[in-house]
């Protein structure tokens, strides 16, 4: 049977934050600092020389879970070649309707064609702005992302794309960690590759920032043990005063 005292109880969680800093943020004005392998809208890159890395292959089509995304590739025209390869993709359409950011298409993909940004806050009006086509998803002739107008970019959300995948490694091996195994960009060459098991980094390059550096110290166990916490804060200091009490009543 429960107590008078249990009451108390459903205080313990407000009273255990009381002492602690406030963490919410004047949103949208001020947002929090976005993971480096942050999974957001999807960008078509180019090489450097302004061809279109896309070869019209539908592997990221096929690889999707949810078919969210319809490519048709189409034969580079001899005059003018779209794509360095003998096919180019003449349609590209993804459905933000149906997306679940997985990042699938991204591995999937040969050429890194298509990565992902960190911006991942857009909305719609209506239902067709919700199906991106290539000419709002393919970046501009400076290698930037389509900024369109439902969609809230800030500074550093189209830097580093696709950094889940210059992250991972082939099979697994930590060898390759740290070894740029891509190829160029349209306005930023050859991207660093991200940190990994190997212990090699370069953050400054990358945008990649430690955990510590990016959460607020509240949310860090180590920061604040366990018995400096609220009520076990309380209970703590209670405990080292009894003996003392204890000595005073025995003299």
């Amino acid at each position: 049977m429960a107590g008078w005292t249990d009451f108390f109880g459903g205080f313990k969680l407000t009273l255990a934050h009381l002492g602690k800093p406030s963490v919410t943020n004047s949103y949208p004005k001020v947002k929090r600092p976005k993971q480096p392998r942050q999974h957001g809208r999807h960008v078509l890159n180019r090489y450097e020389d302004g061809m279109e890395k896309c070869i019209g292959c539908e592997l990221c089509a096929g690889v999707c879970p949810v078919n969210c995304i319809y490519v048709r590739g189409l034969d580079n025209p001899a005059d003018h070649p779209v794509s360095p390869g003998e096919r180019y993709g003449y349609i590209y359409e993804i459905n933000y309707l149906r997306c679940i950011h997985c990042d699938l298409c991204v591995e999937a993909c040969p050429t890194q064609a298509i990565t992902e940004s960190k911006m991942f806050e857009f909305s719609f009006t209506n239902r067709a702005d919700a199906i991106y086509t290539k000419a709002q998803l393919l970046v501009d002739d400076e290698g930037f992302p389509q900024r369109l107008p439902w969609e809230d970019w800030r500074p550093g959300e189209a830097a580093m794309t696709g950094g889940w995948m210059r992250a991972t490694s082939p099979a697994g091996d930590a060898a390759f960690e740290g070894v740029a195994q891509w190829s160029g960009e349209l306005g930023v060459g050859v991207r660093a590759p991200e940190a990994g098991q190997s212990g090699q980094r370069d953050d400054e390059a990358t945008g990649s920032k430690q955990i510590r550096e990016v959460f607020s110290r509240h949310l860090e166990p180590d920061d604040v043990p366990l018995d400096q916490r609220g009520l076990a804060k309380m209970r703590a200091t209670l405990e080292r005063k009894r003996p003392r009490r204890r000595m005073k009543d025995a003299s």
